[in-house]
């Protein structure tokens, strides 16, 4: 669903926020529910803790709910608050990790006009970069130049490595180690049984069947049932 779409689902997700606080909120600790729209159409919510030394806003929790639900690309958030407050923004620090860690996630928003929805970029202009900040880099064997370079290859398949929609330093391995710029574009975790042929495709293998033994070249441990990232990325012009 593209985010020209999200005003289709805008109503389900605020409603689910609703519905979470409805269930758990107390008027007390618990006082504003979020639900996340994650790349799969999944809807995940979760409430504040509110603590005079800082509990977790509402949004935080949500995300972290929709990471151990298996979402790793969040792509709509909206934040609900109790006693008729209706739709909130998220505040200064929610809106610095989502820039931060989901830079293409768009928020629903109150305004003057009525609800609208934001891209984050739009939230947090000028946004505080820490000045120590590590690009996050992906490993490839040399034999892979080609293919990237080409862009016959835009997919890679990982395990226990984690991976992070946004900037990505593509390097490959060889003994004058080479390296390219891109960016992450979605990042979507499936048991290896349930790829599809055309997933597997994409990452340059003939079937799905192929996917186990191919992977094992990489990681010997790798089970039939086990867990694997498919990260799709794009080179930077």
């Amino acid at each position: 669903m593209p985010p020209s779409d999200f005003a289709a689902v805008e109503p389900a997700l605020m409603k689910a926020a609703r519905a979470a606080l409805r269930a758990g909120g107390d008027g007390n600790i618990h006082t504003v529910a979020a639900a996340v729209l994650d790349e799969n159409d999944r809807v995940h919510v979760g409430l504040n803790l509110y603590h005079f030394t800082g509990g977790p806003c509402a949004e935080l929790v949500a995300l972290a709910v929709a990471r151990a639900g298996g979402a790793r690309a969040p792509r709509l958030i909206v934040a609900v608050g109790d006693a008729g407050r209706g739709v909130l923004a998220p505040c200064g620090r929610d809106r610095q990790v989502l820039a931060d860690y989901y830079p293409g996630i768009h928020v629903i928003v109150p305004t003057s006009e009525g609800i609208r929805i934001e891209p984050i970029v739009d939230l947090l202009p000028h946004t505080f970069q820490w000045e120590d900040q590590q690009v996050q880099r992906l490993r490839f064997r040399a034999t892979h130049l080609p293919a990237v370079r080409d862009g016959s290859k835009r997919v890679t398949m990982r395990f226990k490595d984690p991976v992070q929609v946004g900037p990505v330093l593509l390097v490959f391995q060889s003994d004058e180690e080479e390296c390219l710029s891109g960016r992450v574009t979605s990042t979507v975790a499936k048991p290896i049984d349930s790829i599809t042929d055309g997933e597997a495709g994409e990452d340059g293998f003939a079937s799905a069947a192929d996917i186990l033994p191919g992977l094992r070249d990489y990681y010997p441990d790798l089970q039939a049932g086990d867990e694997v990232v498919i990260v799709r990325f794009e080179l930077d012009e």
